[in-house]
């Protein structure tokens, strides 16, 4: 059966459920397409939110993607930790902002 499906799936994405040689898939395609499409829908739905909250707190949008990063890291919200940097880049991206710096090891 073929697993065909119009969405495709950003290698910066793909690459949280690659092997470390970054030859095979960890999830089946399925699994990894719908953990892509809700990490996209909740970068696209927290735009206008980080956007008002950049506004009202007047701190720069570092600090507010630093806040929305805190804020995706709770657990309740079901996202591993590298969705949630995938998140919080994709919405530096959709408002136009300096994309976060990497974690320091």
């Amino acid at each position: 059966m073929d697993d065909f499906n119009q969405i495709e799936v950003p290698p910066s994405f793909l690459a949280l459920f690659t092997s470390p040689g970054g030859h095979r898939l960890l999830q089946p395609m399925p699994t990894v397409r719908a953990r892509y499409e809700l990490c996209e829908d909740l970068a696209q739905l927290s735009a206008e939110q980080a956007a008002s909250a950049h506004f009202k707190s007047g701190g720069s949008e570092r600090e507010t993607l630093a806040r929305m990063e805190l804020a995706l890291s709770d657990a309740g919200t079901g996202l591993e930790p590298g969705e949630v940097s995938w998140v919080v880049t994709r919405l530096a991206e959709v408002l136009g902002w300096e994309l976060p710096r990497p974690a320091q090891a």
